[in-house]
């Protein structure tokens, strides 16, 4: 199966299936003598993590990250980087119907038809548990551009028709913690998570929108034509799980706007000396090369397609059947999608930060 890896220069290998052993990935082109050690790790995951509270799967994994290799007395040696985490909370046999079958909306279907032998326990290789592996490997590219001074921070900005009323330039990593839902509204967020308990208590499931903002972003990240900066950042997204949209800047909004109204007009600052823009409808990237504004994008997810209501479905044979959702599942991914869309950031943007200095002397 091709397409487990991500980046060019600072690549990384994700492996595993749901219910297997352990899940992991490899991180190739991490820079030497970086210090680095499984408690630089550990913080990322545990924002990710199943069961850590009651608005998510009470899959309880304590995803404890090994380090087997690429570290030497605390600091890494340049070489390949494995990560190891262990399935701990296994409960295969809630998976054993959906061998013979098709849930509807899952990876069931397009992987018995493409491969013709799948792993159905927890979707196996299709399973949102092949997160855990790339917010690990976005812990070490957070390190790598910590000296940059990059902030990223992801929030939850809508579930379903409830969205956020709290400006776009009041929202801070502190207000985003302040509750389980990491929508730093509130008000909204105390609504959001009645509605996320509500569907659960319904056997039903919802979607939203995670929006990202990156601070003190570099000036010339991104390459043109295949390579452009949003292409990679959606790319890297649209890898999550039962994500289905990405904009960048005004995204699909712009559409509504005239050139003269939506073009960001540059002015160079008095007391920095640098050039900016006054507004940032490009979203801090023009000709796919990042422009030194601040990186603004979102991403839409889809309702879980795991119900605990009766649908109707096919089964291998191609027979109609009914049937029910089995085991432990998210009523709403947004909640833990935040730190994966900071992961995802952070490994694209330390891909192409390390590119960037190859042109420079």
């Amino acid at each position: 199966m091709s397409g487990d890896t991500l980046g060019k220069l600072f690549k990384v290998t994700n492996w595993g299936e749901s219910h297997g052993p352990a899940i992991g990935c490899v991180v190739e082109g991490c820079p030497a003598n970086l210090e680095l050690s499984e408690q630089d790790i550990q913080p990322f995951l545990d924002r990710r993590r199943p069961g850590q509270s009651h608005l998510v799967t009470q899959r309880n994994e304590a995803d404890q990250v090994e380090i087997l290799s690429g570290i030497f007395e605390g600091k890494t040696t340049g070489t390949p980087i494995s990560l190891l985490i262990k399935n701990q909370n296994k409960r295969s046999k809630d998976y054993n119907e959906f061998a013979t079958l098709y849930r509807p909306s899952h990876a069931d279907y397009t992987y018995q038809q493409k491969y013709h032998h799948r792993d159905p326990s927890g979707g196996g290789r299709s399973s949102a548990r092949m997160t855990a592996s790339n917010v690990a490997a976005g812990a070490i590219a957070l390190k790598v551009l910590k000296h940059l001074n990059i902030e990223i921070f992801s929030w939850v900005e809508s579930i379903a028709s409830l969205t956020m009323g709290l400006d776009f330039d009041a929202v801070t990593p502190e207000l985003i913690e302040q509750n389980m839902v990491r929508c730093p509204d509130q008000k909204i967020a105390e609504e959001m998570e009645v509605a996320i308990l509500e569907a659960r208590k319904q056997g039903d499931t919802l979607g939203g929108v995670v929006r990202c903002r990156v601070k003190n972003m570099p000036l010339g990240l991104g390459e043109p034509l295949f390579d452009k900066l949003e292409a990679d950042l959606a790319k890297a997204m649209l890898s999550i799980n039962a994500s289905k949209g990405f904009e960048v800047g005004s995204g699909f909004d712009g559409t509504k706007m005239k050139g003269s109204e939506h073009n960001d007009i540059f002015f160079k600052d008095e007391n920095s000396g640098k050039i900016a823009t006054h507004s940032n409808y490009s979203g801090g990237i023009q000709g796919g090369i990042s422009n030194g504004m601040d990186l603004d994008f979102k991403v839409a997810f889809k309702p879980v397609a795991t119900l605990m209501q009766k649908q109707i479905t096919l089964n291998l044979a191609g027979e109609t059947v009914e049937y029910q959702g089995r085991g432990r599942h998210d009523p709403c991914v947004l909640p833990r999608a935040v730190p994966i869309v900071d992961a995802m950031t952070a490994l694209v943007l330390c891909d192409h930060w390390l590119r960037q200095k190859a042109y420079q002397s």
